[in-house]
């Protein structure tokens, strides 16, 4: 995506969150060249191809207005018309799921498995050391101290990796995100895996991508038959593919299927963006390796976050790439210019005078023991027909009924009583898993969660 498109993109995204609406005023051309670092010939570019697609308008002497929704026909259309469906239907799951009293459906881990006190003094001890060209020093890529750090521990699971190859970004999302953007465009077609992590699906619709899902089994993880068919009959630009403890199945694929995988890729010219995130949260001896490892193409957009092991909220992640490191950059300037800068400092902090391995035992320990009492609670309380796996790491679990029911109907109704789960519907692009739950495990399998799950399956019988 050139520059001129993606500050087009960015403030289609800002008139669609209504920052600017119908008939508002938008910054002039030589205000956003200045604020965005951009030449004019740039922000022309990419206000004509607004105006070209109906969401501005210029009026001779006064700059570009706002234009209402009814002019808004884009070649893109048909490809975003399911976004404001899928939006919607996630931002009402993530608002439920953040206020529930029960958070069975949430993404985050249990916060009382961090040791945040511990984290929260070292942002503040990091904080009275930085000196006063910190912030110009934390600007993209980030935090040197930070990308060693991160560097340094890929190194000791095999991985050859340099600083210098590492951008640091607000949260896995970011990573993420910024990686999928660097290497589409518009109507590009990519493959992601069915069930998918939502945000992948909210991507793919907000960049204005074709989706082709290839299924995921419980016992097996992504079939790689029917990823080498799609790639083989189909442009694929990137698979978006999360290999070791996948949201929401929890399920992690062999070293021979990430070799494959990688093989293809390389064959087909297919760039993949790899969802690392749950990696180090492994129940069994040793880290599995990310795709990244067997890659010598460096086609491979590693992205990973301390959001599930260490710090939830405080947004730190990064992606691996040398090949894309400068787009990154630059994509991540044009929009959210720089990860935090004390919480960046702080977690650097953290890793150098800590022990985050001591910590990762731990909580790999307590997460284990507490998957395995909320399987057997649901193995007591659910439908026999039902099928549950036992993932090797993580804190999901992908619950299968084994009969059509539909979930999100369940899901409202244990809505009203606090209780949130993650319905199937979530996780496809198609109308698919209706039938499905996701739960999480992190939590500790107390009196009255065992009493929820078997409301839950009151609900489900």
């Amino acid at each position: 995506m050139t520059r001129y498109q993606q500050l087009a993109e960015q403030l289609k995204l800002q008139i669609e969150t209504r920052v600017w609406r119908s008939g508002d005023k938008v910054p002039s051309v030589r205000m956003t060249s200045r604020n965005s670092s951009l030449s004019t010939s740039t922000v022309i570019q990419a206000y004509k191809l607004l105006e070209a697609q109906g969401w501005l308008v210029a009026k001779p002497q006064s700059g570009y207005f706002v234009t209402s929704i009814m002019g808004r026909v884009t070649e893109e259309s048909s490809v975003k018309a399911t976004k404001p469906h899928f939006s919607d239907k996630l931002y009402e799951f993530l608002q439920s799921s953040s206020h529930a009293n029960v958070a069975l459906g949430s993404a985050f881990p249990d916060p009382s498995l961090f040791p945040l006190q511990s984290i929260n003094r070292h942002l503040a001890s990091a904080g009275r050391k930085m000196s006063i060209n910190s912030v110009v020093e934390n600007m993209p890529p980030g935090n040197e101290a930070l990308r060693r750090q991160i560097a340094q521990r890929y190194i000791n699971h095999g991985l050859s990796v340099s600083h210098n190859d590492i951008v640091i970004t607000s949260g896995a999302m970011e990573a993420l995100n910024l990686s999928l953007q660097v290497v589409t465009h518009p109507g590009d077609t990519i493959v992601i895996e069915a069930p998918a992590f939502y945000g992948a699906i909210q991507a793919v619709e907000r960049l204005g991508l074709k989706a082709i899902e290839v299924p995921v089994n419980l016992e097996t993880g992504l079939c790689v038959n029917q990823f080498e068919k799609v790639v083989s009959q189909n442009d694929i630009k990137v698979c978006w593919i999360m290999p070791s403890f996948q949201n929401p199945t929890g399920t992690c694929l062999s070293y021979r299927k990430r070799q494959k995988i990688i093989e293809l890729a390389n064959q087909f010219d297919v760039v993949v963006v790899e969802d690392d995130v749950y990696s180090e949260l492994y129940f069994g001896e040793q880290r599995p390796r990310p795709i990244k490892y067997w890659d010598k193409e460096d086609r491979v957009l590693l992205c990973g976050s301390f959001s599930k092991s260490l710090c939830p909220g405080y947004r730190v992640g990064w992606v691996v790439n040398q090949t894309f490191h400068e787009r990154l950059q630059k994509a991540q300037l044009v929009s959210t210019l720089a990860g935090s800068l004390p919480v960046q400092e702080g977690i650097a902090h953290f890793l150098k005078y800590e022990s985050f391995d001591k910590h990762l035992r731990k909580i790999r320990k307590e997460l284990s023991n507490r998957q395995k009492i909320l399987i057997q609670t649901i193995n007591s309380y659910f439908p026999s027909n039902i099928t549950v796996n036992r993932p090797s790491g993580g804190y999901f679990i992908w619950v299968e009924l084994g009969a059509y029911i539909d979930t999100y109907r369940v899901y409202k109704k244990l809505q009203k009583n606090g209780i949130s789960i993650a319905y199937g519907g979530l996780f496809s692009v198609k109308d698919q898993f209706q039938d499905c739950i996701r739960l999480n495990t992190s939590y500790p399998v107390t009196q009255e969660l065992k009493e929820t799950v078997r409301y839950i399956a009151l609900m489900l019988s």
